[in-house]
């Protein structure tokens, strides 16, 4: 996959890169004990400013102008604009309602010579949906298949619900070789604006994308990146007490919802969004005051 590195990321860059070391001898662990990934952490990881940074430097290290990437829909709106950025083409598959279920056919007919890489979010942004197993092996295939890249977007890995599992896309046969992971602190710790996210790759295509980190944001703040290491060493319960705490709320502002008269037809598996139908007695004007209420 080296030699499909973007002409950007191939330039020379100052080694001025400044991270906590520690952070990505956590991450490793982390890695190998929720994943079973083997990554080297002193080659395999970036330490980004939050995980949007993480995203764009992945993207403009490996997409050339006309590469297509194939985006799920709905999808997180940064995705797009990244692409478009590094003047690649966006390319949408869509999700099946109500359950936003993967087409297979309609996946699999969206790849051209030009498909650089699959952007993969789950729990998913902004359905709630946590992709299954079986979908994940037809998204692995194809990649395989057509020699791309995946770029995974695992910031709500840990909220999850019910019985639903989050798996990493990179932990299924032959995937890590070819899957670029992208994730934070924000949603997990509950600390959005402090900036500290990370890209996990193979080390051909992580050095690639520490270039481009480098151009973009030069480092992480570095007062954060040590409190990154407290938060990162969180025991178990700090995770099991997440997971309940944010089930109780999705199941609250689906009760809340519903009394309001909007119109559910999936329950969240994971993430922190529910996609709601406005009543039909809903007129636009109603909009901003439904919002005050919920908030």
């Amino acid at each position: 996959m080296e030699r499909r590195l973007s002409a950007a990321s191939r330039r020379s860059a100052p080694s001025r890169i400044q991270h906590v070391q520690g952070i990505c001898d956590i991450l490793a662990e982390t890695a190998k004990r929720d994943h079973g990934l083997d990554a080297d952490p002193l080659t395999d990881f970036v330490i980004c400013c939050g995980q949007s940074e993480a995203f764009a430097a992945a993207i403009f290290a490996i997409i050339d102008p006309g590469d297509e990437v194939l985006l799920f829909d709905p999808a997180y709106e940064t995705y797009e604009t990244c692409i478009e950025l590094a003047r690649g083409v966006p390319v949408y598959v869509p999700l099946d309602p109500p359950s936003w279920t993967l087409n297979q056919d309609e996946f699999l007919k969206s790849f051209t010579s030009r498909t650089k890489a699959v952007v993969l979010n789950s729990p998913h942004n902004p359905t709630g949906k946590v992709f299954s197993k079986e979908e994940l092996l037809i998204i692995a295939q194809a990649c395989q298949k057509m020699d791309c890249f995946a770029i995974t977007d695992e910031v709500y890995e840990y909220i999850t619900y019910d019985e639903n599992k989050h798996i990493s896309l990179a932990s299924l046969p032959g995937m890590q070789e070819r899957t670029i992971i992208t994730s934070s602190l924000s949603k997990t710790y509950s600390v959005t604006g402090w900036r500290i996210g990370w890209a996990c790759a193979p080390a051909s295509i992580a050095s690639a994308i520490r270039n481009i980190h480098v151009k973009l944001t030069d480092s992480a703040p570095a007062p954060f990146q040590e409190a990154a290491l407290i938060a990162l060493t969180s025991t178990p319960d700090f995770y099991s007490s997440l997971k309940k705490d944010y089930e109780v709320r999705r199941d609250f502002i689906l009760l809340l919802l519903k009394d309001f008269g909007f119109h559910i037809s999936f329950k969240p598996q994971g993430s922190v969004f529910v996609f709601a139908e406005l009543p039909s007695s809903c007129q636009i004007s109603d909009v901003s005051s439904y919002a005050m209420i919920l908030n």
